[in-house]
């Protein structure tokens, strides 16, 4: 038996539908929630641009580095780890960025609109950025981190991940553990 990924429930005969984007292996009561996806019968050599796993760049198929004998009615999803996507390589932009940006602004003794001066940017940009209004862009992010001295990416211990402690006794999580269903 098999859990709904929406709400939980057992189910043997998952069905696999897309919600905003996401695959998810649901029961029959939760097929509504999405458009339900056809499962090709043959290998297919056509890959999407932001793959996650299940078709490698150079052609091959399978499960992704790693994971060995994941196999069963998930999809290949389950076994030993979790598998790697371009999200993992990206630096995560600190939570008290637009503190950080302000501090050193002052600290160099220089006003809002001498920074975008300097940066070549928009004082309402830099405004907006102190406030916590706006993320910076990649570019601005660099400019900022080069003139000020500073970082604005957390730090790579991952303690957003490490704090999260509970679930199912099966130790896998469902959409239903985390969201409550307007019935």
């Amino acid at each position: 038996m098999v859990q709904c990924e929406m709400c939980g429930a057992e189910t043997q005969a998952p069905k696999t539908i897309k919600v905003e984007g996401a695959k998810l292996d649901v029961c029959s009561n939760c097929t509504d929630f999405g458009t339900e996806v056809q499962t090709p019968s043959s290998t297919s050599s056509t890959s999407t641009k932001y793959s996650t796993g299940s078709s490698g760049s150079d052609g091959t198929s399978g499960s992704s580095s790693g994971t060995s004998g994941a196999g069963g009615a998930s999809g290949g999803r389950g076994g030993g780890g979790r598998s790697s996507d371009m999200f993992d390589e990206m630096d995560e932009l600190a939570p008290d960025y637009d503190d950080t940006i302000r501090q050193a602004r002052e600290e160099a003794g220089l006003s809002q609109s001498d920074l975008a001066n300097e940066l070549n940017e928009k004082a309402s940009l830099i405004r907006k950025l102190e406030r916590g209004e706006t993320l910076p862009s990649d570019d601005v992010q660099s400019k900022l981190e080069r003139f000020l001295d500073v970082s604005l990416t957390a730090s790579s211990g991952s303690d957003e991940d490490a704090e999260w402690s509970g679930g199912s006794s099966t130790g896998s999580y469902t959409l239903g553990d985390v969201v409550k269903r307007k019935d």
